[in-house]
C-alpha cells in the first residue's frame, strides 16, 4: 500500500500545514479527512503512476543528453530520432 504522506505530498503539493507518522495523517488544514477521502486520494495517486510509468521508463533508457547531442551533430535529427529515441518509445509505448 501506498503511504499515505506521499499521497497527500502529490495530491496536496506538500503545502505547509500536514504531517503524518506511521502512515497516519497528523495533521491537515481544516482536520483530518475521512478513510474514504484518502482512499480516494490514494487511488489517484496508484492510477496516475501506472499512467505514467513508460515515462520513467523511457528516462532511464534514453542516453545522456551530451550523447544526444553529440549523435544529433554528427548524424542529424532524423538519425537521432531512429536510432536513440523511437526504439525507446516503441519498447515502452503510452498505453
Amino acid at each position: 500500500m501506498t503511504d499515505i504522506g506521499t499521497v497527500i505530498g502529490w495530491k496536496f503539493n506538500h503545502q505547509k500545514g500536514m504531517e503524518t507518522t506511521d502512515g497516519v495523517i497528523t495533521k491537515f488544514p481544516n482536520g483530518i479527512p475521512s478513510q474514504a477521502d484518502q482512499d480516494k486520494w490514494t487511488k489517484e495517486y496508484e492510477d496516475h503512476l501506472a499512467s505514467t510509468k513508460y515515462q520513467r521508463d523511457r528516462k532511464v533508457e534514453y542516453p545522456d543528453i551530451g550523447d544526444q547531442l553529440d549523435y544529433i551533430f554528427h548524424h542529424g535529427v532524423e538519425k537521432w530520432k531512429e536510432d536513440m529515441i523511437i526504439p525507446v518509445k516503441n519498447k515502452h509505448p503510452k498505453e
